[in-house]
């Protein structure tokens, strides 16, 4: 498979497979969630089965036009459409989870609800985001901007798991994973930084498979190579970096806003660790970016 290095690579390589995967959308009440799940169905991508007020639901008449591809189930209660949600998907009547306007916290309550949740025992959860941003030649992806505050040695692990996963589902064989710190000296004063000296040791005595990983680097080193040298540091990474992983929930969504913000970049993402993805966008968030992460979750799940 060719590496997708783009979005609209994305939605093409999801049209021919010709699969819509089917999502279960929690109170699907906002005009960016309407437009992503129309074009979505439009793309033929994705199938749609909308848990929540149907009065509310009933103001998105595009909806209306695809019968055979999406499907009303009436809960007024917020928290009862979450667990409603959450027991389709345990049951296999769902392949993925996507939040609409429901408040966060109350769809995480299902989720992980212990007896009836998604997250099975052991798993970490955590958030994935991809970027592409105009003046990096592929698409970009991080961790952790929206979950895990001041991660442990073992949930990096497993959040650099699940990003190598995610970049062979979009082609990428070897994914260069830059360990992110603000400067490329190891330092007892950032845990973080000696975590990472942990991490890639494994990686070199091959725990993660075919992968490259190095730290700590800066961002600007981890994806321009000039960067690196004019500072004279050898990285394996070579200023082409696939994945970041962030020392912290405070670096990880400063970046997230900030490339939003000011380099006008595209967004998506996904909660990993449970069974199935989860899209979790943020209620400001773009149609575009709403559709994005629907695409990359009709692209990972199984």
């Amino acid at each position: 498979m060719k590496p997708i290095r783009s979005f609209d690579e994305l939605t093409e390589h999801l049209k021919s497979l010709k699969i819509r995967k089917r999502i279960a959308v929690v109170c699907a009440n906002d005009p960016n969630t309407e437009y992503a799940i129309a074009r979505a169905l439009e793309e033929g991508i994705a199938e749609f089965l909308m848990i929540g007020d149907s009065a509310i639901l009933n103001k998105y008449p595009t909806l209306r036009n695809y019968p055979d591809h999406v499907k009303f189930i009436h809960i007024e209660n917020p928290d009862e459409a979450a667990r409603e949600a959450v027991r389709i998907v345990r049951e296999g009547g769902a392949d993925v989870l996507m939040k609409g306007i429901i408040n966060t916290d109350n769809l995480l309550r299902a989720i992980l609800d212990k007896e009836k949740g998604l997250l099975p025992k052991g798993k970490v959860l955590t958030h994935l985001s991809v970027v592409q941003i105009p003046t990096y030649d592929k698409l970009l992806f991080f961790s952790d901007a929206a979950v895990v505050p001041r991660p442990s040695l073992q949930q990096r692990i497993e959040m650099i798991w699940y990003a190598i996963r995610t970049c062979h589902s979009f082609g990428i064989k070897e994914p260069r994973v830059a360990l992110i710190h603000f400067s490329e000296k190891v330092s007892a004063k950032f845990q973080n930084s000696l975590d990472y000296v942990n991490i890639v040791e494994l990686a070199e005595a091959g725990e993660f498979g075919n992968v490259i990983i190095d730290g700590p680097l800066d961002v600007r080193t981890a994806c321009e190579k000039a960067s690196g040298d004019i500072k004279g540091i050898a990285s394996p990474i070579n200023g082409e970096a696939d994945v970041l992983i962030f020392p912290n929930i405070e670096a990880g969504n400063t970046f997230y806003k900030s490339v939003s913000l000011f380099a006008k970049a595209e967004m998506a993402g996904l909660l990993q660790g449970p069974v199935c993805p989860v899209v979790l966008p943020s209620r400001s968030d773009s149609g575009l970016s709403k559709y994005y992460s629907i695409a990359m979750a009709c692209l990972t799940s199984k």
